[in-house]
């Protein structure tokens, strides 16, 4: 690694990250800026970033190039490799070596592929909030001399703060689904109370009565409840804008 970065270039840097991710961004795009971050700051020569999902499967979601991007996914896919063993166990792993006995010993096919497309060393650290891991950012360079603790700990800051505004972003989000759920759920209430009304004029039941229908006709029909009440009032309002039927009110008087 080079040298490390200035107090202010690391202050301006942690700002971004913080402020980086709102309700409505690009969390791909957010991600994307951290690895490229991090790589300009700690001049090293590639970064990715892999998330787990609720399941706890890891997928890549930001690379700094293609290259990167296939030795993120041959980990996840062979199940070895210093981010696999940084997500179990929830610390930071530095690999000076890829090319070390000892490396090739511990991951039998990443640590030759890696050094096959020029990766010396390799450091992973976990994003992590309390004891729950929630993906991991890797920094790879080409050329020997490893990595020192002041540059394992930026990097853990760093995945740190891109973290916090990771779940903060989480919890904004649920927040929306949710008032969203509320809403539509409040709308779709009312659009069956009218529903049930509709049923028991037309048929001449009380609306626990009407209810019953409504639900058994949804049901029978295949069809989500709130559907099969938008029809039930769309066709009295069909009915409605038709008229009277042929044979209705004075013409049948009429006669």
């Amino acid at each position: 690694m080079g040298n490390l970065p200035s107090n202010e270039s690391l202050a301006e840097a942690f700002v971004r990250v913080a402020g980086g991710l709102t309700t409505g961004s690009d969390v791909v795009g957010y991600l994307g800026q951290l690895v490229d971050r991090s790589v300009a700051m700690l001049e090293v020569d590639a970064a990715g970033l892999v998330l787990a999902d609720p399941q706890g499967n890891l997928d890549v979601l930001a690379c700094t190039s293609e290259q990167a991007r296939l030795l993120e996914q041959w980990q996840l896919q062979w199940h070895e490799g210093p981010v696999v063993d940084c997500y179990r166990s929830g610390r930071a792993l530095a690999v000076a070596d890829l090319g070390a006995d000892r490396t090739t010993r511990r991951w039998p096919r990443f640590g030759p592929s890696c050094r096959g497309a020029g990766y010396v060393g390799l450091l992973a650290v976990p994003m992590r909030r309390h004891e729950q891991v929630l993906g991991v950012v890797s920094l790879m360079w080409c050329t020997a001399g490893g990595v020192d603790g002041a540059a394992v700990r930026i990097a853990q800051a760093l995945a740190d703060v891109a973290t916090a505004g990771l779940l903060q972003w989480r919890e904004q989000y649920k927040q929306k689904m949710l008032i969203a759920q509320l809403t539509d759920a409040l709308s779709s209430r009312v659009v069956i109370e009218q529903a049930k009304g509709v049923l028991a004029e037309r048929l001449g039941m009380d609306t626990e009565q009407a209810f019953g229908v409504l639900r058994g006709s949804a049901r029978a029909g295949n069809r989500r409840l709130t559907a099969m009440a938008r029809a039930v009032i769309d066709g009295v309002g069909e009915q409605r804008r038709a008229g009277p039927a042929p044979g209705s009110g004075r013409a049948a008087a009429g006669r």
